[in-house]
């Protein structure tokens, strides 16, 4: 759709235009430009709900409500902002008007006031990446002053703090830039007024209205402020209705040969925004067939995880399909506005290799990952694999909250929108496969112990789940809940879901683990001082470690394995997938000269539990990818010699966080048998557990220093990887690409040192071709 900018005329309604099709918001955009000017917006019309609507951006989510047909802060914190994602400012020739009704629900011991705040941009300058930014120009009042940029008026002392109108405007001249901000009271009276000279720069960006905005007075203690009628009008704005994020966010599915009387069986997963009790719960899949929708299913949101789930069997997998999700909201005067989402759901590839996206790991201080998730849809994988920590604690700012289950559930999602929000147009059509790994459940570390509490102690080094189970059934729900059904559904402790379980498509046998589900913590062993999980000693005996009863992947996923590794019904060929390589690669975490022996974490501990799920795979000869460990690397696995089974790709991740290197040449670990490439830190060796492990290739990272979100992601050793799947060759082909390239150009660089690889479907049990 082309912008809507450059039309003095034109007044928006802001609140409510939540439509996400460009074709549904065409037409709300033209409504609003035929309605009378000062129109209000329709949130007036809005059940109650956490979700403020699809035109906008709340940080954070958890702490606004619509009420009553406004959006309402419910904390007293500082800083608590909703941006208006379809619009910017960006053109600073052009003049710009906006209003909204204030009112003031409670005051704090340090209100901070409320108001505009516009100017807001990152550092790459986008409008999901802004929604995040600090800095920008308030324009507002604090307490009984009228606030603009660094100018202040003061007001009459006895005003009172509802159905107050906020008018701001502002115009273009020769080499600067007027704002003028007007307060008026309920009787349309001027109470205040305020006039400042800005840079034009200074005013490009998003905008967003503020609860108090006067953040660094108060840490908790400030008022709370309710929004509504906000509407803004002006060239000055690029207006972009494409932008808007829901009311159904994105929606994810899998394809799976189910080899029985079922045939193929679709599953899709439609995720929305929290809802409110009195809106609409159902979710319509449409399919077109011969030109026309046709209705073929409804399904009901899950009201804690906000996910609508559809099975359809004996799925027709020989012919591309369009669908169309469809969502009726209902409105507080009886009304529906219709909503929709489209994709395709893709035939099942057959006569033609298998194209795999593996991605993991995405911290947010390179949100949106533009480059990645572009480059993505470029290379047109015909699925996906994310395999973990699609958010860190960090994501968004405002923390964490552990418990009690509602408003961490409500905390974790607004997370996880950022994962959809910036990989959702590679997602919608095409097979997607997602796992859930420590951080998405809040840990540093997640050592499950088949579902326990966690006792005591910290979530990077305790065994157990610290969040509430029905916050970790929502992780599992949002991330998984579209995957085949799992092969042994009882739930472990807690009544915590499983998720493991096979996927056959494209005539590949695809394994889902979760092998930090079950596995032991680091409070059962000694590692010799300091962290429980870490061994900092060079010359500890990490053999020591290895003690009887410990679990890596537990009886059940060893049972499922066993049995996976002698499927060979509608499928030539196997992958494992899983979050960590079942091996220890890397000697140096967090800063440079950070060594550590050994770190449990890595999914060579425990040591016979480790061994156990290698010799299985050796029958599968399954090439293992997985995650987690932030440094791409191609190893084999080894237990009574080297080179003997699986294969293991662990990607870049998206965003590099924190860091790790394998450096092992430069701490005295011997190697046999370096590659014929000769690249460093490369060949056989014995990892910190004593596992035997052959090392390809590597992609250490640099020491992150650029200032540019994708510079430092680019430095920091990020991306992504491609595996091509060759039924017919037995072969696995494996790209490990950096972040800020483009990989159709052919520029050597592109990928990590040592990739692209081709490897034979028989080496992964040790009939070797690669010297």
């Amino acid at each position: 759709m082309d912008d809507l900018s450059r039309r003095s005329a034109l007044k928006l309604v802001v609140l409510g235009t939540t439509l996400l099709s460009a074709r549904r918001a065409s037409q709300a955009f033209a409504q609003a430009n035929s309605a009378k000017a000062g129109a209000i917006s329709n949130l007036s019309n809005t059940h109650d709900r956490v979700w403020l609507g699809g035109s906008f951006w709340a940080n954070p989510m958890e702490d606004w409500r619509i009420i009553d047909g406004a959006a309402e802060c419910i904390k007293p914190g500082g800083d608590r902002n909703v941006h208006l994602i379809t619009h910017q400012i960006t053109n600073a020739k052009g003049s710009f008007e906006m209003s909204v009704r204030v009112s003031r629900v409670a005051t704090g011991k340090n209100d901070g006031g409320a108001g505009f705040r516009i100017g807001i941009q990152s550092d790459i300058k986008e409008h999901r990446a802004s929604s995040f930014a600090k800095g920008g120009i308030n324009a507002g009042f604090d307490g009984n002053a009228l606030v603009l940029g660094q100018g202040s008026n003061k007001m009459d002392a006895n005003i009172k703090f509802e159905d107050l109108t906020l008018h701001l405007s502002g115009s273009p001249g020769d080499k600067q830039y007027a704002l003028t901000l007007t307060l008026k009271n309920k009787a349309g009276d001027s109470i205040g007024t305020i006039t400042q000279i800005a840079a034009p720069a200074a005013i490009l960006g998003n905008v967003a209205v503020v609860s108090n905005l006067m953040s660094a007075q108060n840490v908790g203690m400030g008022g709370r402020y309710r929004f509504a009628d906000w509407t803004a009008t002006g060239d000055a704005f690029t207006i972009k209705p494409d932008q808007a994020f829901g009311p159904i966010l994105w929606a994810m599915y899998s394809l799976s040969d189910s080899r029985g009387d079922e045939g193929f069986v679709m599953k899709l997963s439609a995720l929305t925004g929290p809802l409110g009790e009195k809106d609409n719960k159902k979710i319509t899949l449409q399919i077109k067939k011969e030109g026309a929708w046709k209705s073929i299913a409804d399904a009901e949101l899950d009201t804690d995880a906000w996910t609508a789930v559809f099975r359809i069997a004996k799925w027709d997998e020989k012919t591309a399909t369009p669908y169309r999700l469809v969502y009726q909201q209902s409105n507080r005067d009886g009304s529906t506005t219709e909503f929709d989402y489209t994709g395709t759901i893709r035939a099942n590839p057959v006569d033609r290799p298998v194209r795999l996206g593996a991605l993991t790991c995405q911290n947010d201080y390179a949100f949106p990952y533009e480059p990645v998730a572009k480059n993505v849809v470029k290379l047109d994988p015909d699925m996906l694999y994310f395999s973990g920590d699609q958010l860190y604690e960090n994501h968004g700012g405002y923390g964490i909250i552990r418990d009690p289950a509602e408003p961490a559930i409500l905390n974790y999602l607004r997370k996880f929108y950022q994962f959809g929000w910036s990989f959702r147009d590679a997602m919608r059509d095409r097979p997607t496969l997602c796992i859930p790994d420590d951080h998405d459940v809040f840990h540093g570390n997640i050592w499950g112990e088949s579902g326990a509490p966690m006792k005591a102690g910290t979530t990077s080094s305790e065994g157990g789940y610290r969040q509430p189970a029905r916050m970790v059934n929502v992780v599992h729900r949002t991330c998984a809940g579209h995957h085949p059904d799992p092969y042994d559904g009882t739930p472990v402790l807690q009544d915590i879901s499983v998720y493991y379980g096979d996927v056959v498509f494209g005539r590949v046998s695809f394994a889902v683990l979760g092998d930090r589900q079950f596995k032991s913590g680091p409070q059962h062993v000694d590692t010799g001082g300091g962290r429980a999980d870490h061994v900092q000693d060079k010359n500890f005996d990490t053999s020591k470690l290895d003690k009887p009863g410990l679990v890596l992947l537990g009886e059940r996923q060893e049972k499922f394995l066993t049995e996976w590794a002698d499927d060979w019904r509608g499928c030539d060929i196997k992958v494992l997938l899983s979050q960590t390589p079942f091996a220890a690669v890397a000697t140096h975490h967090g800063g440079y000269n950070g060594y550590l022996k050994a770190d449990l974490d890595a999914g060579g501990w425990p040591q016979t539990a480790r061994n156990r799920a290698v010799k299985i795979l050796t029958k599968a000869m399954p090439l293992h990818i997985n995650g987690d460990q932030h440094i791409t690397t191609l190893v084999q696995y080894g237990v009574e010699k080297q080179r003997e089974s699986a294969w293991s790709f662990c990607p870049p991740a998206i965003a590099v966080g924190y860091p790790r290197w394998w450096r092992p040449d430069e701490v005295g670990m011997p190697h046999e048998n370096r590659p014929k490439h000769n690249l460093p830190h490369t060949g056989e060796y014995i990892d910190g557990f004593g596992n035997k492990v052959y090392v390809y290739a590597v992609g250490n990272p640099e020491v992150g220093k650029e200032k540019n979100r994708y510079d430092l992601a680019h430095q920091k050793g990020s991306g992504f990887g491609l595996v091509i799947i060759d039924t017919k060759k037995k072969t696995y082909e494996i790209h490990s690409y950096r972040f800020n390239i483009d990989p159709t150009d052919g520029k050597e660089g592109n990928e990590f040192p040592g990739w692209p690889v081709t490897i034979q479907q028989k080496e992964n049990r040790g009939e070797n071709v690669i010297g």
